[in-house]
């Protein structure tokens, strides 16, 4: 006996790539939901990120560097 998600898997397979990308995105959109905690955390770190940056103990590189750097490779 096939589970649901075997039953779904099979009928995907008959859908366009269309169909497909909308079901994924559906999918992708319900499971992004937003959680708090995660939220103060990443608040909280790119405050302590960008204050390091302001007080000068983090080094940068800039942009116009990365991109010299990866258009070489």
């Amino acid at each position: 006996m096939k589970t649901p998600a075997q039953e779904v898997f099979e009928k995907i397979k008959t859908l366009s790539d269309v169909e497909k990308l909308a079901i994924v995105d559906s999918i992708l959109n319900d499971l992004d939901r937003p959680d708090p905690e995660i939220d103060r955390i990443w608040a909280e770190e790119s405050r302590s990120r960008w204050r390091e940056y302001r007080e000068g103990r983090v080094n940068h590189i800039s942009y116009a560097e990365i991109m010299t750097k990866y258009r070489r490779t």
